[in-house]
């Protein structure tokens, strides 16, 4: 048994918290913290290093596609709405939702892997994305 410190791991541990684990978990943990510090270097060294002098327009194309913090907290509070929507629909609809569309899983293979049939799954998603269009319209 090797003690390890969580604080060392996992971000969310604020203060030292010490266990006991096996070995073969120790020596993973620690392979994977030498995994990310040598890709964290990787990144760093081969990172483009451009000049603010060098005035090929590499800046301005960026300033330009970049989002105005207007625009930027705009589109975070209609995401928090949407999945707000989405988390006041019954289970199966909203499960069969995102395995649709955000997982990208046919209507036939969620049909599948529930075990019912398509026209359920079917009906389930358009019953789900019409009250998610009434959820958000009282929303605005």
């Amino acid at each position: 048994m090797a003690t390890i410190n969580l604080w060392e791991f996992y971000p969310w541990y604020t203060h030292d918290e010490f266990t006991d684990v096996p070995d073969a978990i120790a020596a993973e943990l620690f392979a994977d913290r030498r995994y990310q510090k040598a890709h964290e270097r990787r990144v760093k060294r081969n990172k483009a290093q451009y000049s603010l002098d060098a005035e090929d327009g590499i800046e301005s194309a960026a300033i330009c596609s970049a989002h105005s913090p207007a625009a930027a907290c705009e589109m975070m509070e209609r995401h928090c709405n949407l999945c707000r929507a989405l988390n006041s629909l019954p289970e199966i609809q909203g499960r069969r939702i995102d395995a649709h569309y955000l997982l990208g899983m046919s209507q036939s293979e969620i049909a599948e892997a529930e075990g019912v049939s398509k026209s359920a799954v079917s009906k389930a998603i358009e019953k789900g994305l019409a009250a998610m269009k009434k959820y958000l319209e009282n929303f605005d």
